[in-house]
């Protein structure tokens, strides 16, 4: 009988976020498996690493950190086959993933090429952007206001028009597009409606107003919340 494959949420980077499911299969699964950098340690085995065990097998899938394209389909067609061979040996296979599975996750390329073949559970995350609206204080969206999403990757003119057409917003993945993504904002007149956020959750985590960030560069790890409702936008505001 083969194995069961377990996606993992393990939240945005504090452990005490994990939960309590997660943190079951976590210390049962006989094998983890986990996204690392070609660069340095891996994120999401950083942040199970209080309740990992010694007699775990622990199968790295190394993904190169490049600002160009790389041959993603090559690094999770071995990884598939690799966690195959367990899965096919009768071990379950849980899969670390930082926030959700299937909220931005690389999860997603090892599911599609294995979830047909084998018993799958996917463990949902506490994402990002949630964590940032609970640890600044800001509210996401209330009543029938819109919440929008968007990768910082994106041009300066569909990041204009959604977000022209939006109550509040998330943008993630800023890294290099921080000065665009900023300079924007500027010229739309939403600085002062939006608050910045880095490494969540996590010692050197930081939160400030975007007008206040002195950098003109920011990592990978950080995000901009936006809100443009009716309701009071922070905890400061509703005690004034």
């Amino acid at each position: 009988m083969s194995g069961t494959l377990y996606g993992l949420g393990l939240g945005p980077g504090d452990p005490e976020l994990i939960t309590l499911k997660a943190h079951r299969i976590l210390t049962s699964a006989p094998v983890i498996a986990y996204p690392a950098p070609d660069t340095g340690p891996s994120f999401a085995r950083r942040i199970a690493a209080p309740y990992l065990r010694a007699d775990q097998l622990e199968v790295p899938i190394v993904v190169p950190m490049r600002v160009e394209r790389f041959p993603a389909q090559e690094v999770y067609d071995l990884a598939a086959e690799m966690l195959s061979h367990h899965l096919d040996a009768g071990s379950d296979v849980a899969v670390l993933c930082e926030g959700d599975p299937f909220f931005y996750g690389s999860f997603i390329y090892l599911f599609s090429r294995l979830a047909e073949r084998y018993d799958t559970v996917i463990v949902p995350g506490i994402s990002s952007v949630m964590a940032a609206a609970a640890q600044s204080g800001r509210l996401l969206a209330a009543r029938n206001e819109v919440l929008t999403v968007l990768p910082g990757p994106l041009a300066n003119d569909d990041l204009r028009a959604r977000l022209e057409s939006t109550d509040a917003a998330a943008i993630i993945k800023l890294g290099r597009h921080f000065p665009r993504i900023r300079a924007l904002l500027d010229a739309m007149g939403l600085t002062p409606f939006a608050c910045y956020i880095e490494r969540v959750t996590l010692p050197e985590e930081r939160i400030l107003p975007l007008a206040e960030v002195a950098e003109d560069s920011a990592p990978y790890f950080s995000m901009i919340l936006i809100y443009k409702g009716q309701e009071q936008l922070t905890q400061k505001d509703r005690d004034a």
